[in-house]
């Protein structure tokens, strides 16, 4: 017999858990060594938005792979990230070495050197690595039968991507099609089902969070690689919560914060979110006086 699947509402004590204050006695290499990949042309704005919403979120070091003629573009809009090309195969390399949380595929080109970049980033990972799997390496995930790394993986479809990856047509899309497919990716795999009612999954859990806010004024080109972004932020912080929680809270509040500003703007640009999200995050870490 089949188990039945619950869904859980995301409450504010699960987003206090997750958002935490931050140590006195902490530095930098506490809140994450990011690296980000893609922003191949002409998607160049994609990986500069991923990586706003990363360094806006609090990680600790952002790093960006991309079109080496991207770089000017991402420094001048965000000298806060270090930057270096995809060509420069020994960087890549390096980097690939030392990150904590991979963010791969925002922006990034579906043709022979995309494909190229997944398998190396799926052949050099580790356990102890996190891999988020966005965008343009989906749809190469999809495409050919790489198997799946070891590192704990998390997922980001939207609905046609899902199609692609799981084989369920859009229309059929629900919540016992997508538990059913995801028996056959590895135990602990996070996705994040985008649509209408975004819901959050992890292999091999009997329960997922939906959530209760967002809307159509989130259908504009870059809000996928503003989510992406978030997630990897938090899911370089906050050790004290599961990475599940982690990637559940970055997800709830990229649409909490939409619906906010949704009140004055007709349609709520993915840049927005990220600029207004440390006041957000403020707001819910408790905070010790003196």
């Amino acid at each position: 017999m089949r188990e039945e699947k619950t869904m859980k509402v995301i409450e504010q004590a699960l987003l206090e858990k997750v958002i935490i204050e931050r140590s006195r006695t902490s530095h930098k290499g506490d809140y994450g060594r990011l690296l980000l990949l893609g922003g191949t042309y002409p998607y160049g704005g994609a990986i500069i938005m991923a990586a706003l919403a990363a360094v806006k979120s609090g990680a600790g070091l952002v790093t960006v792979g991309t079109d080496r003629e991207n770089i000017p573009a991402l420094h001048s809009y965000l000298p806060e990230a270090m930057a270096f090309s995809l060509q420069y195969q020994q960087l890549l390399k390096e980097q690939l070495e030392k990150a904590e949380v991979i963010l791969l595929g925002s922006g990034l080109g579906d043709d022979t050197f995309g494909e190229n970049l997944v398998k190396q980033v799926f052949a050099s990972l580790k356990q102890n690595q996190i891999l988020i799997v966005d965008g343009g390496a989906l749809t190469i995930l999809a495409r050919t039968s790489l198997s799946f790394p070891s590192s704990q993986l998390i997922l980001t479809p939207h609905q046609k991507e899902w199609e692609k990856l799981s084989g369920i047509a859009i229309e059929k899309q629900n919540k016992d099609a997508t538990a059913s497919a995801l028996t056959s990716f590895p135990q602990g795999t996070i996705l994040v089902e985008k649509g209408p009612a975004t819901r959050i999954w992890q292999a091999g859990q009997s329960d997922y969070y939906q959530l209760q806010v967002g809307g159509p004024y989130q259908a504009t080109g870059g809000m996928g690689d503003t989510l992406a972004g978030m997630i990897a932020g938090f899911a370089g912080q906050f050790r004290q919560a599961s990475l599940y929680e982690r990637v559940t809270v970055a997800t709830h509040l990229h649409s909490a914060i939409a619906q906010e500003l949704a009140q004055e703007h007709y349609v709520v640009l993915p840049t927005e979110i990220s600029n207004y999200l440390p006041k957000v995050m403020n707001k819910i870490s408790p905070k010790r006086l003196g």
